[in-house]
C-alpha cells in the first residue's frame, strides 16, 4: 500500500498546543487510537519507552505525557485543558504506569502501550515520524500499518477467512486484511465507518468476537488507488514542462489529487491556517506568560529596538526576527500553533513568510499562495526524509522550515519556480548536520535562535535565488543528503537531552531550577 505525503497532514499542521508536535500531537493521536481501540472503556494504561530511544529522557518535559493523557481521555490537539491532562485522566479514574524497559525498538520514537478494563486487554505499538505524524505497526501482536488517515474497522474473530468474505462483498472499503496476533482480526481501511445495520449483522455473527472502530486523526483521508501528479521535486518539473505552473500552483494540483478536494478548497483551507498562524504572531506580540519555561517575552524587547530605530539591518529581516520570536514565544506559553513542519520549528517558517510579506505589503491571498508553495517543498522533505529531530537533528525541523520558507519568499517576489527550487535548495545545504540539543529538555533554546537563523537564512536564500545564484546540487539530492547526514548523527545529538548544549554546566543549573519550580507550584 504506498501512501504519499499531504500538505495539510504530513507538513503544514496539525493545529495544536505544546512544545513539540513529535511529542504532543503525535502522542495524542496515538492515544485517540488507543481509547478507540477500547471502545472508550479504560481503566488501566502502562506506557513502555526504550531507554535507547529519545522518549526515555524527554516523554515528560516535551509533552509526551501530556498529549498521551489528553488523548486517552479523547480530547483534540489543541484542547486548551492539555496542560492539566494528567489531572483531568486522574480525576476520570484512569491509573497509568510509565516503565522504561527494553522494547527492542528501532524507532527513537516508539510507544508501546497496554490498555486494560475488567473485560480486556488490548496492545499497541505506534510511532512518531515528526510533526505530528505516526504510524501504528502492532496491534495485538499483529503487525499492522496505521497512519490515522482511514476509517479503521478492526473485527476481532475466529474464523477470519469468512469474515473476510463477508466484509468484502458487503462493506464499502478501500482495503481488507486479515491479522493474525494474540487473537486474529480483520482490519477494514475505508472512508467512512460501516452502515450500523451492516455492523450489527457482524456482531449477530456466531464467529465474531467483538468490533472496534478506530477515527481518523488526521484531518485529509487517504484512499485506494491514489494517484499523485508527481512525486519528487524532479517530477514536478517534468510535469510542469509547456504548462507554466507556479509553485503554488503545483502544490494544489498535488494536494487536490491527493485529497480528492477540488483546488479551491486546498486554497481555503490554507487561508484556515494561515489566519491561525496570524493570529499566534498577534498574541505573541502582546506578551505571553507561563511558569513552566525558560525564557521570556524576548519579542517584546526586539520590538522596543525595531520601534526606536535601534537595531542593525533592514527592517523586513528585523521584522521576520521579531515574528518567529512571537510565534515561538506562544508555543511555549502553551497557546495555539501550527506545526510547520514541526512545533519546534514553527516560528520560521511563518515568521519568514509574514514578515516578508507585511514588509512589502502584500495581501492575505499572496500569503496563502506562499504557504502553499511551502508547503510543497515540504512535501518531498517528508517523502524522501523526516522532520523529526529525533531522527535527523534540528536540520530536519528549523533546516526543513528555512528551506520551505526560501520558496515562499521566492513565490511572494514573484521569482520564477527556478528561482524557488534554488532558494530551498541553497537554505538546506546551509542547515545540513544541525544538531538538536534543547536547554532544560524544553523547546525554547537554543530553539529560538536556529528558528530565527533558518528564517534569516530563508530570506538570504531567497535574495540569492531571485539574483540567479548557483544551487548547484538538485533539491531532491540535497533532500537525500539530509537523510544520510541525519542518520550519522550520534543519538545523543538528536533530541535525547544527552549531548551538545543540553548537558552544559549552565543547562544543568536550569533544570534544576525548573525542577523546583515544578515542584513549588505542584504544592500549591
Amino acid at each position: 500500500m504506498t501512501t504519499y505525503p499531504s500538505i495539510f497532514n504530513d507538513v503544514i499542521g496539525p493545529v495544536m498546543r505544546g512544545p513539540s508536535s513529535s511529542h504532543c500531537a503525535a502522542s495524542l493521536r496515538i492515544a485517540r487510537l488507543c481509547r478507540d481501540l477500547m471502545g472508550g472503556q479504560v481503566d488501566n494504561i502502562l506506557i513502555e519507552f526504550d531507554p535507547n530511544g529519545s522518549l526515555a529522557t524527554t516523554h515528560k518535559d516535551q509533552g509526551s505525557d501530556m498529549g498521551l493523557f489528553g488523548g486517552f481521555l479523547g480530547w483534540d490537539a489543541d484542547d486548551e485543558r492539555l496542560p492539566e491532562s494528567e489531572r483531568y485522566l486522574a480525576d476520570a479514574g484512569i491509573s497509568v504506569a510509565i516503565e522504561i524497559v527494553d522494547i527492542a525498538a528501532t524507532h527513537p520514537n516508539t510507544y508501546k502501550i497496554t490498555l486494560s478494563n475488567s473485560s480486556e486487554t488490548r496492545r499497541l505499538t505506534a510511532i512518531s515520524t515528526g510533526g505530528g505524524m505516526i504510524e501504528v505497526t502492532e496491534i495485538d501482536g499483529a503487525v499492522v500499518s496505521m497512519a490515522g488517515d482511514y476509517f479503521e474497522t478492526l473485527v476481532y474473530t475466529t474464523s477470519p477467512e469468512a469474515v473476510h468474505e463477508f466484509v468484502t462483498d458487503r462493506i464499502p472499503h478501500e482495503y481488507v486484511e486479515v491479522h493474525a496476533g494474540e487473537i486474529q482480526f480483520v482490519e477494514i481501511k475505508s472512508r467512512e465507518f460501516p452502515a450500523p445495520e451492516i455492523l450489527d449483522e457482524l456482531l449477530a455473527r456466531p464467529d465474531v468476537l467483538f468490533v472496534r472502530k478506530l477515527k481518523p486523526v488526521l484531518p485529509v483521508l487517504a484512499r485506494r488507488e491514489l494517484k499523485i501528479p508527481f512525486e519528487t521535486c524532479e517530477g514536478m518539473v517534468a510535469f510542469n514542462e509547456g504548462k507554466k505552473l507556479t509553485l503554488w500552483e503545483l502544490a494544489a494540483e498535488y494536494e487536490s489529487a491527493r485529497g480528492g478536494i477540488s483546488r479551491a478548497e486546498v486554497f481555503e483551507k490554507m487561508r484556515s491556517i494561515v489566519r491561525i498562524m496570524d493570529n499566534a504572531i498577534r498574541l505573541g506580540l502582546k506578551g505571553t506568560e507561563y511558569s513552566d519555561r525558560i525564557l521570556g517575552s524576548q519579542s517584546l524587547q526586539l520590538k522596543q529596538q525595531l520601534d526606536s530605530r535601534a537595531l542593525i539591518g533592514g527592517d523586513a529581516n528585523n521584522t521576520v526576527i521579531m515574528y518567529v520570536s512571537a510565534m515561538m514565544e506562544v508555543k511555549s506559553s502553551m497557546g495555539v500553533i501550527v506545526a510547520a513542519p514541526t512545533a519546534g520549528s514553527c516560528g520560521a517558517l511563518p515568521g519568514a513568510v509574514f514578515g516578508v510579506a507585511h514588509s512589502l505589503e502584500l495581501s492575505e491571498n499572496e500569503i496563502v499562495k506562499a504557504m502553499l508553495g511551502a508547503g510543497i517543498i515540504g512535501v518531498f522533505i517528508a517523502s524522501r526524509a523526516t522532520f523529526a529531530a529525533e531522527v535527523g537533528g534540528c536540520m530536519a525541523e528549523t533546516g526543513s522550515g528555512g528551506g520551505m520558507a526560501a520558496a515562499a519568499i521566492v513565490e511572494m517576489a514573484g521569482g520564477t519556480l527556478s528561482q524557488s527550487i534554488g532558494a530551498a535548495s541553497l537554505a538546506l545545504q546551509n542547515s545540513l548536520g544541525l544538531i538538536c540539543d534543547p536547554i532544560g529538555n524544553r523547546v525554547e533554546a537554543p530553539c529560538l535562535g536556529r528558528n530565527v537563523m533558518a528564517a534569516t537564512n530563508a530570506v538570504a536564500c531567497a535574495n540569492m535565488a531571485l539574483s540567479n545564484y548557483e544551487h548547484l546540487i538538485p533539491l531532491d539530492e540535497v533532500i537525500d543528503t539530509m537523510k544520510e547526514v541525519g542518520d550519522r548523527i550520534h543519538n545523543t545529538l538528536r533530541c535525547t537531552n544527552l549531548g551538545g548544549l543540553s548537558i552544559t554546566r549552565a543547562a544543568q543549573k536550569i533544570s534544576e531550577t525548573l525542577t523546583e519550580r515544578q515542584a513549588y507550584f505542584k504544592s500549591c
